[in-house]
């Protein structure tokens, strides 16, 4: 447990990311992909069911046994909260109403951030757009590790703790990479959470806001859809920087699994995204891809060879405009 990472840098190219020219691609090759593109006029309402399903956990939780609290935020509230950041990662994308209602969009973010407890989703959006638009951008793109992740996280036991801690860091990585002024959409976004956190304490007590925020912190650490974090973008394999994953966690994630072809097109909606796949698949199966998130989270782990520094890395040319 004690083998140090052999690595000791980011991987740095002088390449530009691959998405943009392969979305040119097969935009030129298969142009009927462009009416995948608009919002999916379900995940309004999946949203709001599964914030009603949250509502009525918080419920059942407040007269339980705290053993049985925790339990069940682990194998329940845990999986609900991480799915519901996914949702906020595709309303991020103005899925849920559209380009056009773009205020829309961010307040209902702010809502399906209820069960999460914690006020993340203005911000998420800012720096999520800069992560597709910059992808490994030095400065900018803020789901790339800090150096002292990369520098301290080097040996398996220390892998095993940064995976528990992902929540923390992806808490602090942008005020330490790329901190922006506050705004009022995130001003919003904390008074509102924090507004119904405190209600819900003074309606059913400490055990729902354990339950809401035990399960958020837990279900981004050290849990089979977190595996995620990792399968997305570490470069398990020498020059590439994007990686899908086809398994069926899909279904509790919004396919963000299909991360090639969500890079590729931002603007078509995971519940889509399959279709791209299918209707471009000479591009997409001959790339490196994963079928099981435990095991992601398993071989980043125990492979030497793997640490917070296997990222593709690039000095950013140009004006860079970020959100």
């Amino acid at each position: 447990m004690g083998n140090r990472v052999a690595r000791e840098d980011y991987e740095w190219v002088y390449t530009e990311q691959p998405h943009a020219d392969r979305r040119k691609e097969i935009l030129a090759k298969y142009p009927e992909i462009k009416s995948l593109m608009g919002p999916d006029h379900r995940l309004k309402w999946i949203v709001c069911m599964m914030v009603a399903i949250q509502f009525l956990a918080f419920y059942l939780v407040k007269d339980l046994d705290w053993k049985w609290v925790m339990f069940w935020t682990y194998a329940f509230g845990s999986c609900i909260n991480h799915s519901m950041t996914l949702a906020i990662h595709e309303i991020s994308h103005n899925t849920a109403f559209g380009n056009n209602r773009a205020t829309w969009n961010r307040y209902f973010a702010m809502f399906a951030n209820l069960p999460i407890g914690l006020p993340y989703s203005a911000s998420f959006k800012r720096y999520h757009l800069d992560h597709h638009r910059y992808l490994g951008g030095d400065g900018v793109d803020v789901d790339i590790p800090t150096e002292f992740e990369g520098w301290f996280f080097c040996t398996r036991f220390r892998k095993f703790v940064w995976i528990i801690l992902q929540p923390l860091f992806y808490a602090i990585r942008p005020l330490c990479i790329n901190p922006k002024p506050i705004t009022y959409l995130e001003l919003s976004n904390m008074a509102i959470q924090v507004s119904f956190n405190v209600a819900l304490y003074w309606l059913w007590g400490g055990k729902p806001l354990v339950y809401m925020l035990a399960g958020s912190l837990l279900g981004m650490g050290l849990h089979p859809i977190s595996g995620h974090f990792i399968a997305e973008h570490y470069m398990f394999l020498k020059g590439h920087e994007t990686y899908s994953y086809y398994g069926s966690l899909n279904l509790l994630t919004f396919n963000v699994g299909y991360h090639n072809e969500h890079h590729d097109f931002p603007s078509v909606p995971g519940r889509r995204l399959p279709l791209v796949k299918k209707i471009a698949a000479e591009y997409y199966d001959g790339l490196p891809n994963y079928s099981s998130w435990v095991k992601v989270l398993y071989d980043f782990i125990m492979d030497d060879s793997l640490s917070p520094y296997s990222r593709i890395k690039r000095t950013l040319k140009g004006d860079v405009k970020q959100e």
